[in-house]
């Protein structure tokens, strides 16, 4: 069975050289509008969506998610946009990682659809455990009480995307 979703579930990979042009209004909010979509644990649509193009924030954020990672080189891969996304505490909302989960999932799949590149950025829920962290989400105009769950680089690839790996044997079973 083919299809425009499986071929693009197919063929999206992760983009980590980005060019340094930004990306147009339309795309980013075809991005961001997909994410929004994503399902949620009883339809509560948790998660909150931060997209940044600001290059002081950029640079914060870079920093902080660098100190994390023990480097100082750019865990964003040198996007032009990264996008944030937070959601409740665990204790707060059981299914509030796998619902900010299926956003990120989400945008990316429409990254790829619209042109773009994406790439998952980890390190989020100790950056914004932070003072600095909790002061950027107050900036953003979060609610109290969220956690950053993960990032996306976001922009226009520089260069053709890898090859998917093949698939491992036996990485689905069918139970009747």
């Amino acid at each position: 069975m083919e299809n425009q979703v499986l071929k693009a579930l197919k063929e999206r990979r992760s983009v980590r050289k980005y060019k340094a042009e930004q990306i147009t209004d339309a795309e980013l909010t075809a991005v961001l509008e997909a994410g929004t979509y994503a399902a949620t644990g009883k339809g509560l649509q948790d998660p909150w969506i931060v997209a940044v193009q600001n290059e002081e924030i950029k640079a914060q954020l870079i920093r902080m998610n660098a100190e994390v990672m023990g480097t100082t080189g750019n865990p964003y891969y040198d996007a032009p946009t990264i996008v944030l996304v937070f959601a409740s505490a665990p204790e707060q909302w059981p299914n509030a990682l796998q619902d900010a989960s299926l956003v990120l999932g989400n945008m990316m799949l429409a990254a790829h659809a619209v042109g773009l590149g994406s790439c998952w950025i980890n390190r989020e829920l100790q950056m914004f455990s932070t003072d600095e962290g909790k002061a950027l989400m107050s900036r953003f105009g979060l609610p109290d009480g969220l956690i950053g769950v993960g990032a996306l680089s976001l922009g226009y690839a520089d260069g053709e995307p890898r090859l998917a790996k093949p698939r491992k044997e036996n990485y689905y079973r069918i139970v009747k």
